[in-house]
């Protein structure tokens, strides 16, 4: 096991030597880099021990200790009391013996994914690494593999860029409430150890609230990503909402100058991914949870859903969304400067379950014939138009309404500008108001010379005649989305 105290100091030593220092005004000159800007598309997976149970969702491992929750009667009755069966005996049952890292990379390809992000670390505690920091990890324990190391290598073979995600913060309470009562959980509990440090929960968005984290667990934290940036290099990372408590803000600097010139070191900027306002806005990327901006945004932004509605991880029970509905998401949150990062949830022996492995398939061939308008997509001068208002911010993504052939996207590329019907047209005619021409020309959004106009995948013709509207007319129907290409002289 690593000497703590020499981590801390070698970490330190890397910041000191680079151009980032651990504080807001130094890590304020990072820019957002290029490569990331033409990123549109990235598959998120949550798999880990909880994938066993597959039960209510990636929760399980918390909510099986609190009395009174349907993981706790369902872990009862199917597994027995908590003192005798407790979140660490799902280990060994958690074997992957099915586990292809080439397959899964193979899938995101098609699926038309440009990055990855697995989770390196959910709130369980269990690390989907090989560690120096704990034995509680699947190269040591479960599938006694490197997992997130595997992944990486499996994408980057394909063009793919990797990224990784930790959610190890939150694990400060996680398991906290199995000391409530007479379970597997007790102290003494040090570090290291799985269970460890099980403190009382708080409110979640209480940013002061307490217990705090202790110094121990925050260097503990520090050092568990410091090593996934050291070993794997990832692109990425992503970090789950509870790193905007207070207790975390100077580690936070200092994990920020630690990975930036690291990145630096292997010749590519990276990225941070963050929530609400964990840091300051200009020195990582924000993004929405399970929902979307409402309107564009002149910096670049991330969205993250999943392919089920109930749950991040695999259960028996997921509610999946259909791939239209996806596709409709993707396509809106380009249009307003952002990129759409996709969960999928694989089952414990390490196969993708085949409703996900579909959505992706489907996604992928949506993307194979419209990719152009969406990867490496540049937003245009408005983000569209149409009757369906999307509310913004995390958690409403289940507040919107269905679209209409009436609500358009636009984005430009190589000089074409392109119009998404987010619904296809029953009868194949489509008024694009923002690009007709009102009674003053010069307060038309658009004045250019329209050259041609087709959809893309097909050689259906389409008419055009500009009045008020641009009204476009097309024999081609489809399920999905269905993207104009507009060339203009």
């Amino acid at each position: 096991m690593r000497n703590v105290q020499e981590e801390l100091k070698r970490i330190d030593r890397v910041i000191e030597s680079g151009p980032y220092r651990d504080d807001w005004a130094s890590l304020s000159a990072w820019r957002v880099p290029q490569w990331y800007e033409q990123i549109k598309f990235g598959i998120f997976i949550h798999w880990g021990v909880f994938s066993v149970p597959a039960f209510d969702n990636e929760w399980y491992s918390r909510n099986m200790y609190i009395k009174g929750s349907r993981a706790f009667e369902h872990h009862v009755k199917t597994y027995g009391p908590q003192s005798v069966f407790g979140y660490k005996d799902f280990i060994p049952l958690f074997r992957a013996e099915r586990f292809d890292p080439d397959a899964w990379a193979e899938l995101f390809r098609r699926a038309g994914a440009q990055y990855v992000i697995p989770v390196a670390e959910h709130h369980d505690g269990f690390q989907m690494y090989k560690s120096q920091l704990s034995h509680y990890n699947a190269f040591e324990m479960g599938p006694r593999r490197d997992v997130l190391g595997e992944l990486s290598r499996a994408c980057r073979d394909r063009g793919i860029i990797a990224g990784a995600s930790s959610h190890r913060i939150e694990h400060w309470f996680f398991m906290g409430h199995g000391k409530d009562f007479d379970s597997d959980i007790h102290e003494p509990l040090l570090r290291g150890d799985f269970y460890w440090p099980a403190m009382p929960e708080g409110d979640h968005m209480d940013i002061a609230s307490t217990p705090e984290p202790t110094k121990e667990f925050l260097d503990d934290w520090l050092l568990r990503t410091c090593e996934i940036i050291d070993q794997y290099h990832p692109s990425i990372i992503y970090f789950d909402w509870w790193i905007q408590h207070r207790s975390a803000k100077p580690y936070l600097k200092k994990l920020a100058a630690y990975y930036y010139n690291r990145s630096l070191e292997w010749g590519q900027p990276a990225v941070i991914n963050y929530k609400f306002d964990a840091f300051p806005f200009g020195t990582a990327v924000p993004d929405v949870e399970r929902g979307q901006f409402a309107e564009m945004k002149s910096y670049a932004w991330q969205a993250d859903t999943s392919v089920a509605r109930n749950s991040w991880c695999y259960t028996e029970g997921n509610q999946y969304r259909e791939p239209a509905d996806l596709v409709c998401d993707l396509v809106d949150i380009v249009s307003k400067n952002g990129r759409l990062l996709l969960n999928i949830g694989p089952k414990a022996d390490g196969t993708i379950p085949d409703r996900d492995a579909a959505i992706l398939e489907e996604i992928g061939r949506w993307l194979s014939v419209n990719g152009e308008a969406i990867t490496g997509a540049g937003v245009w001068k408005k983000y569209g138009e149409g009757p369906t208002q999307i509310p913004g911010g995390h958690f409403a993504e289940g507040k919107r309404k269905p679209f209409t052939s009436a609500d358009f996207r636009f984005t430009t590329a190589n000089g074409a500008l392109y119009v998404t019907a987010l619904k296809a047209s029953e009868d194949g005619v489509y008024d694009i108001h923002t690009l007709g021409m009102p009674e003053d020309a010069r307060e038309a959004d658009f004045n250019g010379v329209i050259r041609s106009v087709s959809v893309l995948g097909t050689d259906e013709p389409v008419s055009f005649s500009r009045g008020r509207t641009l009204q476009l007319r097309t024999d081609f129907r489809s399920d999905m989305p269905v993207v104009f290409k507009i060339c203009i002289d």
